[in-house]
């Protein structure tokens, strides 16, 4: 099944939200389920809040019954039209039931009621989220409809002795002809979007936990038995984040159970349904032979996203889906904290800013670039973007750092407690927080309504006769689709200064009596403001937007040298790594323009090799100084694209550094690492890992020869799948032939383990070069690719197509006419994946213009067809657009 309906396409505008016409008070479901065909018994509570009809939405079901107060509907008494179901009533209460058939085993686009894996051995659930339950039972499908849950499940029981749904269990028991049922009780006012259901043969593992507020709760996570036993992760993380809600926020979990359940077919991450979290299997599933240390830390984070939800989104929820970074925004910030409380707060800041950077800069420079609370849309799922969630989790960030952590914990208490069981919005947000503290957040709204990314400039003169110096900041955003002109925002600026030893400066701002501390935060207000510094003994050195303090792009004619002194010296662990990456950014330009010489360069590597040899810098922290900007970063820094040219120049700049350091320095480092090889998940173990990976990409650019036999050695040897998937990808880029066997040995290894092929599919699909899409075209004939599974078209196609710039974008087009057919056959099967993977396609506009013109013409063709679902159509006219 697709989402293609008599549905027309539409635009929806947040300026014409109105509230719903009816409430429910309460919903009562009876599912009698089965692969096949499945009916749905809904009976609503209904009480009008304005003078129009009943409207229910409704797609692809099977209408069997309609009654009102009891009284069965014909024909001419209601209205079913472009997935609406219209009823008038003249009372002001009434109830509402209507039966109908779904038939799940058809659903491939896994939204509403669907069967994961195959027929004999998977089971049923639901995704609802954001208009799924629509395609369930003829329902108000809207969040600001919120209402309490009963729900009954009947099914067979040999083929089905697992029911779950969400809520707090009612009862259960056997029925005469080989069936049993289940009722779940929800007492807390949710919306349909927040529905779930799971029936199947499933196992569980269960732990007891207690409440800060004394609640006995039992934990289940739901998985096949062939992989129940990965499990153990995902429930240590998930009482992690329970215990550490309970202390960062005071929010405690409000049901007798919890559930969370792995499925391998699931278009999304994860889904925070109340009291049954139904989780993507890559974000719960873990062990060391077969998982990351990447992994691991995605298990946690999710893991601790979604149950963050509970109260972030779930008790507080969004009145409509304009309001939907609301929760995302604000439930990323939550996780963010979370996993730098739990690991290393500076490498946390890292990793989030370089995904933003990678993610969501691009997408606010291209055609898909929208607010983080957008005026309109056609189609909500499509707006499930880096924009929302990671931009969204930023604007958080700088409110809370505006309050203070005093300050936003009494905001966020305020938040909770005023909008406890409501749907909310962004003011609603910023309102209880302003009240809390007796502050005015209003001027953060402009942050959520543009769109784009905001350029801060800041140019700093000096005064050596009055000792003073001043930092002049503007602030910029570029024109956008729809926005033309843009307005000033509120940019929080937290910075120091270095005098030319590297020695942080107290610092004293003009009309000051006295210095204070040696960094401080100042807000840009307006276009363009100057800041004075008084009693600066000499020319300094400014470190700006510490810890990544406002999400913008920082733009300062730093000279190498000052850069190499903050990469040496700063003290905030994200500011130092930052200098790093402006440092390789400049380098970067001077081997573009021929001279790999310059002092950019030299002042890279010099800086960069010297850490190398310093034994006090955190092994994790020292791999990310080894690793320049990524080639999708470094697209800003040509104006027009060429994949080739930037992937040729990134490798000399790293072949610079590696020949800096040196190949015995490297190899002497490689093998002292090597030797503590173990599959132990502590932070300092991760580092060793990262930091090998890091040291054996150089030395096989210092030494290729040299450093096959010790990939090949690693990748044999490996205790962890960290360190065999690291010596897998740095044979197959050094020498393919080499990889050739081991490729094949990992097929082999984990045939039937499907995150594990995930990563091979991936691993190759990265590979660069001509010969990337023929490796890819081959890789489609494997007996385990499928187009039917999100998981395996995004590790080979959707791998593929956005991370292997050298091998997508070839200059005879070829990869935009073979992705543009793959998107026509996903797309029949799932639309949402199929949107997903089309904005690959985003920023054709800026590529060279062989390129561009090829996958202009790619793209326009594509946009031109009428045969395709809305979310498709959707991102195909915006990226059309350029």
């Amino acid at each position: 099944m697709s989402d293609r309906s008599d549905t027309p396409t539409a635009v929806i505008r947040l300026a014409d939200y109105r509230p719903p016409a009816w409430a429910v008070q309460h919903v009562a479901l009876e599912f009698d389920l089965g692969i096949d065909r499945a009916e749905v018994h809904a009976t609503l509570e209904l009480v009008r809040q304005a003078d129009e009809p009943i409207r229910l939405n409704g797609e692809g079901l099977e209408l069997l019954e309609l009654s009102i107060d009891g009284r069965r509907l014909g024909d001419g008494e209601y209205i079913l039209a472009h997935g609406v179901l219209e009823v008038g009533v003249e009372g002001d209460r009434c109830t509402l039931s209507t039966r109908v058939a779904v038939r799940p085993a058809e659903n491939t686009a896994f939204e509403g009621l669907y069967l994961s894996g195959s027929r004999d051995k998977g089971f049923l659930l639901t995704q609802c989220e954001a208009e799924g339950f629509r395609h369930i039972t003829f329902y108000p499908d809207r969040p600001d409809v919120l209402s309490t849950f009963t729900v009954t499940l009947r099914a067979d029981k040999a083929r089905f002795p697992v029911l779950l749904a969400g809520g707090n269990p009612d009862g259960a028991g056997d029925l005469a002809d080989g069936r049993h049922w289940a009722r779940f009780v929800d007492p807390h006012p949710k919306p349909s979007y927040l529905f779930a259901l799971v029936a199947g043969r499933l196992e569980r593992i269960s732990q007891d936990y207690t409440t800060a507020d004394g609640r006995n709760v039992a934990l289940h996570i739901w998985a096949e038995a062939d992989v129940i036993d990965r499990c153990d992760y995902a429930m240590d993380s998930l009482v992690r984040s329970m215990r550490w809600d309970e202390q960062a926020y005071g929010r405690n979990y409000d049901l007798d159970v919890f559930h969370v359940v792995a499925t391998h077919d699931f278009n999304m991450g994860a889904m925070e349904n109340k009291g049954l979290n139904i989780f993507n299997a890559k974000y719960l599933l873990a062990d060391p032979d077969s998982s990351t240390d990447d992994e691991y830390r995605h298990v946690e984070a999710v893991v601790a996203h979604e149950y963050f939800h509970n109260w972030s989104g779930n008790r507080v929820t969004c009145r409509d889906w304009f309001q939907l970074s609301l929760k995302e925004g604000l439930t990323v910030f939550r996780e963010q904290s979370f996993s730098a409380d739990m690991n290393s707060a500076p490498l946390k800041r890292i990793e989030d800013v370089a995904l933003l950077r990678r993610a969501q800069f691009p997408e606010d420079a291209g055609p898909l670039s929208h607010p983080v609370r957008p005026s309109q849309y056609t189609e909500i799922n499509n707006f499930y973007t880096a924009t929302v969630y990671e931009k969204g989790s930023e604007l958080v960030r700088m409110i809370a750092g505006h309050l203070g952590h005093d300050g936003f914990r009494k905001g966020m208490d305020l938040y909770f407690e005023r909008h406890d069981g409501q749907a909310a919005t962004i003011e609603d947000y910023l309102k209880a927080l302003g009240d809390a503290n007796g502050v005015d957040l209003s001027s953060y709204l402009a942050w959520y309504g543009q769109a784009g990314t905001p350029r801060l400039s800041a140019e700093g003169r000096y005064d050596a006769d009055k000792r003073r110096y001043r930092l002049q900041l503007r602030q910029r955003t570029p024109a956008s689709a729809g926005q033309p002109d843009k307005h000033a925002l509120p940019v929080p600026v937290r910075l120091s200064l270095f005098n030319q030893d590297g020695t942080a400066l107290p610092l004293r701002l003009e009309g000051e009596a006295a210095a204070g501390a040696n960094e401080r935060t100042v807000v840009l207000n307006s276009p363009e403001q100057t800041f004075v510094f008084e009693d600066v003994a000499s020319a300094p050195v400014p470190s700006l937007l510490r810890g990544f303090s406002a999400p913008v792009i920082l733009e300062c004619e730093y000279a190498p040298a000052e850069l190499a002194l903050l990469l040496r010296h700063d003290a905030d662990g994200f500011n130092r790594w930052d200098a790093g990456q402006q440092l390789a950014g400049l380098a970067f330009d001077a081997f573009r323009d021929g001279a790999p010489g310059g002092a950019a360069v030299l002042a890279w590597t010099k800086a960069v090799a010297g850490l190398f040899g310093d034994a006090s810098i955190d092994d994790a922290l020292l791999a990310e100084l080894l690793t320049p900007p990524g080639e999708i970063e470094l697209v800003e820094r040509q104006p027009e694209r060429d994949p080739e040219r930037i992937r040729a120049v990134r490798q000399g700049l790293l072949r610079a550094l590696a020949q800096t350091i040196g190949s015995d320095a490297l190899k002497a480092r490689y093998q002292a690492l090597h030797a503590q090889a173990n599959a132990g998940l502590t932070a300092a173990d991760q580092a060793r890992r990262q930091l090998k990976r890091r040291v054996l990409d150089l030395l096989s650019l210092a030494d290729a020869a040299g450093s096959v036999p010790l990939a090949r050695q690693q990748y044999e040897s490996a205790p962890s799948m960290t360190d065999r998937l690291a010596a897998l990808s740095t044979l197959a880029v050094t020498d393919p032939a080499a990889a050739d066997e081991p490729l094949a040995h990992f097929r082999k290894r984990y045939d039937g383990n499907a995150l594990a092929l995930d990563k091979w599919f991936a691993a190759q699909a990265q590979l660069p070069g001509d010969g990337a899409l023929a490796r890819i075209q081959a890789l489609e004939d494997d007996p385990a690719f499928t187009l039917k599974n999100p998981n395996r078209v995004q590790a080979l196609i959707g791998t593929f197509a956005r991370v292997n710039p050298t091998g997508f974008h070839r200059p005879d087009g070829a990869a935009y006419r073979w992705l543009a057919d793959r998107l026509v056959a996903i797309d029949a099967l799932n639309p949402q994946v199929a949107a997903r993977v089309a904005t690959a396609f985003n920023g054709w506009k800026r590529l060279e213009p062989a390129r561009r013109e090829a996958a202009h013409a790619v793209v326009a063709e594509l946009a031109g067809r009428k045969d395709l679902s809305r979310d498709l159509t959707d991102i195909l006219a915006r990226v059309a657009l350029g």
